[in-house]
Order: C-alpha cells, then structure tokens, then sequence
C-alpha cells in the first residue's frame, strides 16, 4: 500500500503545516523524499486553502484573500534529479476525502480577481456541487449531472533562482504598463501572506518577498488548469533545481476547457496518487522547455455534442486580427444565450461551461482577419433535450432556483 507522505488536516489552517507552501521558490526546503520508482499519496487542501463553505452565501466567494492561494503540498524531492533532467511523474488514482464529497464554483467579483467573462458577470456569485461516486450535481444549477474528470490544476517543480528572476522581471514589466487596472495585469510578490514552508526567520523573510505568485503557468508547469491530467495521466515536467522540488494542489473534480469563471471548476480538497522517475538530461535530449504530457486513458463518455463558433469580433463589434482569446470568449457567450433558452439564468450557464466536460478547440488562425474557436458542449449531460427542432426549444426550467450572488460591498 503506498504511502501517505504529506497529510493535512482540514480543521487546521495550511499556514499551520509546513509541508504546504503558497510561492514558488528555489529555497523552499523538500517537505519529503522519494526515490525514482516510488509511489506515494499526497493529500491537499482545496486551492483557497478553506476559505470557501458549502453554503448558499456567495460572499466568501466575494471577500477571498486572493493573495493567499494557491495552497500547495509539497516540495516532494527526488533523489539524483539534477536541473536538466525530466521527471516523469504518473497520476494513478486521485479523488476527494470521505468527509468531504463537495466542491464549488465561483465567479469573482471585477474588484477582486475577475474572470474571462467579467464583464458579463462583474459580481461574486458560487454554486456548490455534491459528489456522489463518479457523478456530479449542483442544487444551484438543475437539470445537469455529470461524469467527473479529477485532476490537479496545479502541479510543477521549483523554478531556479535565474528562472524566478526572469519571471518576476518579465511580470513586473507588464505589470507596469498599466498598473491601475482592473482586473491586474499580473500578481507579483507579495510577502505579507507568503506561506514558504519550513522556512523560518531572515530567510524565510527574503524568500516570501521575492517568491513567485502561484496564479500563472509558467515554463515550470505550474497552474495550468489542463482536465486531462487525470489518472492515468504521465507528465514529463523540465527539473530546474536540485532534487526537483515538485508540488501539487488546486484539486479538481471536474472542468470545462480553459476553466473559464476563472475559480472555474469544481474546487475541491482531495488526495492524489503519483509514482515518480527520471530521465536524466532529457530536456537537452528531447528539446524540452515546457512540460509535456501523455492524456489519461479514462474519460467521460460523451459523444454528441453542440459545437458552438465564435470570430475575433468582439461584442461590440469591433475587428481584431486572428485573436483566438476574443473567438474564445464570443463562443462561450454564444453558448450562455443559447442555454438561457430552455430556463437557464446566465449564471447558470456560464457555471456549467467552466464546471462540466466540455472542450475548446483553436479551430482556424490563418483566415485573416478573424481566428476561429469552437466550444463542444456534451448535450448528454442534459436532463432534457437541448438540440435545435423545428418546434423552438422548451423552457424546462422556471427560473425559482440561481446561482447565490454576493453584490461588491
């Protein structure tokens, strides 16, 4: 039976355990060590670190101390990993604690944090969703169940002190080209809530005030919000510090392509199963500067699918040239007005294109001027019938149910 090597305890807060960190650091000390070959189980707090209840009130989803996150277990050390070489790191199993079978979805307020659409959407709002095996459903947003797909949305090793370097120059310059905007152009260091582990003192005073934010992904991994890293997953992540210094965390039990309500899956604690090995030198071998990753072999099954389109135009009609954000976005929304024709609030909608399986696809960037993106929605996750008919779509729900809402203060 595998290991247990870092264990939580979701009645304390992570700053009380110093095998979770919330920056990303060379100096971080290894909270374990493993050998190549071993397996083992990390356990991990939700990516808030608990500030989110399952409740019907929205305003913690408002008032989140997005400074905080994202709260991750780790650093696991592997023995011989040098910079240069490829862990390659195998997810076998993953899923949520026993005594806690919920996760949430949320969308942040403008003021504090944002999101893809917020502009639609510029107040908190969150939907709580009940796990029951492999399925999943929310009382907030009726008429849907369906299959999870849990993964890490937050997995990567330590950055070396060059890479850190780089990364807070590069963020910080863009950051400076508009610093007063809302939401942020980037999140740079920020000492005051910087969890660094098993550091202590003077140097754990000056790690947290240079450590990177977790809220980006980076040539490291990092968070990268990709649902197919689910069992049976097998990732190759570039080693850029001695003993590699993995970390994992932001546990998903579902989510739709690019985890678009930004707290944009179903959030969850949970505990992850990996075995770990290395190729040495192999990012030299195989030209490496980002991870790359073999897919998990188990995946909901859903088949039939609504496709809707979206151009480089945005909503106010305005032309950009071939971006694939903007087609991205006009898709989604496509989609939110098409599913508040059978009783869906947009909330509603919206929740369920971050929340369940459905795919986005670059689908043309070289007919100039406009890119195209595509969103596959899975019409099997429907209650009811929600393909177009020559009788005008039905109105199922009656609106007496939304997603609880917490107005800015």
């Amino acid at each position: 039976m595998a290991e247990t090597i870092i264990k939580i305890d979701l009645n304390k807060s992570p700053y009380d355990q110093d095998d979770i960190h919330n920056r990303w650091h060379p100096d971080i000390p290894m909270a374990a060590m493993v050998k190549p070959g071993d397996d083992f189980i990390i356990e991990c707090y939700d990516w808030t670190g608990g500030q989110i209840k399952n409740d019907d009130d929205a305003s913690d989803v408002r008032d989140v101390d997005l400074s905080q996150v994202h709260f991750l277990s780790g650093p696991v050390g592997v023995e011989g990993a040098e910079p240069g070489d490829l862990l390659v790191v195998e997810i076998l199993d993953i899923g949520a604690f026993q005594e806690s079978l919920w996760g949430f979805n949320g969308f942040f307020s403008k003021q504090n944090g944002g999101g893809f659409l917020t502009e639609h959407f510029p107040e908190a709002q969150k939907s709580i969703w009940d796990f029951k095996g492999m399925f999943t459903s929310s009382r907030h947003v009726p008429g849907v169940e369906f299959a999870g797909l849990i993964h890490p949305g937050l997995i990567g090793c330590l950055p070396s002190k060059e890479m850190l370097a780089e990364w807070n120059k590069r963020e910080k310059e863009l950051y400076d080209t508009e610093p007063d905007r809302v939401p942020g152009l980037a999140n740079l260091p920020y000492a005051e809530t910087a969890h660094m582990g098993k550091m202590t003192g003077a140097e754990k005073d000056a790690a947290a005030a240079e450590g990177a934010r977790t809220v980006p992904p980076r040539e490291h991994g990092g968070n990268c919000d990709i649902k197919d890293l689910s069992r049976g997953s097998k990732v190759y992540f570039p080693v850029y510090v001695k003993d590699g210094g993995l970390s994992v965390g932001d546990l998903h039990f579902s989510q739709g392509d690019g985890e678009i309500t930004f707290c944009g899956a179903i959030e969850m604690a949970g505990w992850i199963h990996m075995r770990v090995d290395l190729i040495k030198d192999g990012m030299s071998k195989y030209g490496i500067k980002n991870p790359i990753f073999k897919p998990s072999p188990i995946t909901p099954k859903y088949d039939d699918y609504l496709i809707f389109e979206g151009i480089s135009v945005d909503e106010q009609g305005k032309q950009h040239y071939l971006d694939v954000h903007i087609a991205y976005r006009q898709a989604c929304l496509n989609a939110i007005e098409y599913l508040k024709k059978f009783g869906y609030s947009g909330a509603q909608a919206y929740a369920i294109l971050g929340t369940a399986p459905v795919q986005g696809h670059i689908s043309g960037v070289v007919d100039v001027p406009n890119a195209c993106a595509t969103l596959w929605l899975p019409t099997d996750i429907f209650e009811f019938d929600v393909k177009p008919n020559a009788d005008g779509p039905t109105k199922y729900l009656d609106g007496s149910i939304d997603v609880p809402l917490a107005p800015d203060k």
